[in-house]
């Protein structure tokens, strides 16, 4: 069993956990639910802005601990301020250390907050909308075709964006209407491998009329460079921050960088 794998047979008896625990009629109820949301499509157009989306996370399968002990609200207060084009937080806890409360915290910021997640379940959705999500995650490699169209659809009613992961070519196919953003990951969720010319290699075969963005491996401003040539609007990245003793400020120092080098 490879690590995606394990990753979505615990989130199953997760979900199934917090839906005996919260019910739906909760969800709807909370103050975060009816807000209006941000789009993340509107923001990566925004040219006075760095097309990056920053992510907070305090460790992965592959990397192990990255940063325990990073405020969320002072990193996405940092990347917010120093010109994010979205936030992207992880609320997986067993395998990636993060929570809802993260997201809710880092919600004082009025630009997109993308949960990161591993969504499989209509419920997820909910729960996104109630903690004050702007942008789901669907991962291509973990649902059938019919299952992304089924919860962008349900995801769009709830006025969220969809920001579909792809990692192939054979994913391409998961493309449908209610997708908004298509995310290339450079990083293999099967054996955590990271090849930077997997997103060159795809953009050409995403629908024009879906915004492209670069997820993983990015380190450089010239990385970012190639990929807008490329076509590409989007950059999530991560763990370049977030290793930093000081994310918000290694943040910071970047998009300096970039706006020095054009």
């Amino acid at each position: 069993m490879n690590i995606l794998d394990k990753i979505i047979e615990h989130k199953r008896s997760e979900v199934e956990n917090r839906k005996m625990n919260i019910s739906i009629a909760e969800l709807e109820g909370r103050d975060l639910f009816s807000r209006d949301t941000f789009s993340l499509k509107k923001f990566l157009l925004d040219e006075t802005k760095t097309g990056i989306i920053a992510e907070f996370k305090r460790k992965s399968p592959s990397k192990g601990i990255i940063n325990a002990n990073a405020d969320v609200m002072e990193v996405t207060g940092a990347y917010a301020t120093n010109g994010a084009s979205g936030l992207s937080v992880l609320t997986d806890e067993e395998f990636f250390g993060g929570s809802a409360s993260d997201l809710a915290k880092a919600r004082a910021n009025a630009i997109p907050i993308l949960r990161k997640d591993f969504i499989i379940d209509e419920y997820q959705l909910l729960e996104s909308k109630a903690m004050g999500t702007d942008v789901i995650l669907l991962i291509a490699a973990c649902l059938t075709p019919h299952h992304v169209k089924e919860l962008a659809s349900f995801a769009r009613s709830l006025r969220m964006e969809v920001l579909l992961e792809i990692h192939n070519e054979e994913e391409l196919e998961h493309i449908c209407d209610d997708v908004d953003v298509v995310g290339v990951n450079n990083r293999d969720l099967k054996t955590f491998s990271v090849d930077i010319s997997r997103s060159i290699a795809l953009s050409k075969k995403i629908p024009a009329d879906k915004i492209k963005i670069a997820e993983s491996g990015i380190d450089d401003v010239a990385t970012i460079r190639m990929f807008k040539d490329a076509g590409f609007k989007g950059f999530l990245m991560g763990e370049k921050f977030m290793k930093a003793n000081d994310p918000g400020e290694a943040f910071r120092q970047f998009v300096e960088k970039m706006k020095n080098n054009g």
